[in-house]
């Protein structure tokens, strides 16, 4: 399977892909725990069908040490015991604000004021950034049709 565009061998594609990278960066370098991040990028990429994305934030994830059992349980966060009320929270605010579309009104403030329980504003930012930078990447990456499987952690830096 090959993807329908090179999104590094377009002047413009790279360029926004660079943009989506430094935007990243803000995120990575903010007090929101990795391990968070990873989970709502994970939990993004799934609802999106998004392989690719799925692939590097697993692999990325299991690279920095997150257990098998967790990183298999991040479709049924509501049933598994193996995450944290904070992770929790995390894990509802990247649903709804990736199902935007599929919710009248939203994200509800239940699912916001559970979340501002444990993260502070700072870290909210980056959460909120977080999810709609994953959406974005996802989108990208499903439109173009890019492959899964063959990621390797640290591949893009």
């Amino acid at each position: 399977m090959d993807a329908r565009l090179n999104p590094l061998g377009s002047s413009v594609a790279a360029k926004v892909v660079k943009h989506f990278i430094a935007a990243n960066k803000a995120i990575t370098e903010s007090t929101l725990p990795a391990t968070t991040q990873e989970l709502v990028k994970i939990r993004a990429s799934q609802i999106n069908g998004c392989g690719f994305c799925t692939d590097m934030h697993t692999k990325d994830a299991a690279h920095a040490g997150e257990t098998s059992v967790r990183l298999n349980l991040v479709a049924a966060w509501r049933e598994a015991t193996v995450f944290t009320d904070a992770e929790r929270a995390a894990l509802e605010l990247a649903e709804q604000g990736t199902r935007i579309a599929d919710a009248a009104g939203g994200v509800t403030d239940e699912a916001w004021a559970n979340a501002a329980k444990y993260y502070d504003e700072e870290q909210l930012a980056a959460l909120v950034s977080s999810i709609a930078l994953i959406n974005a990447f996802n989108r990208v990456n499903v439109i173009i049709q890019q492959p899964a499987g063959d990621y390797q952690p640290g591949q893009f830096g």
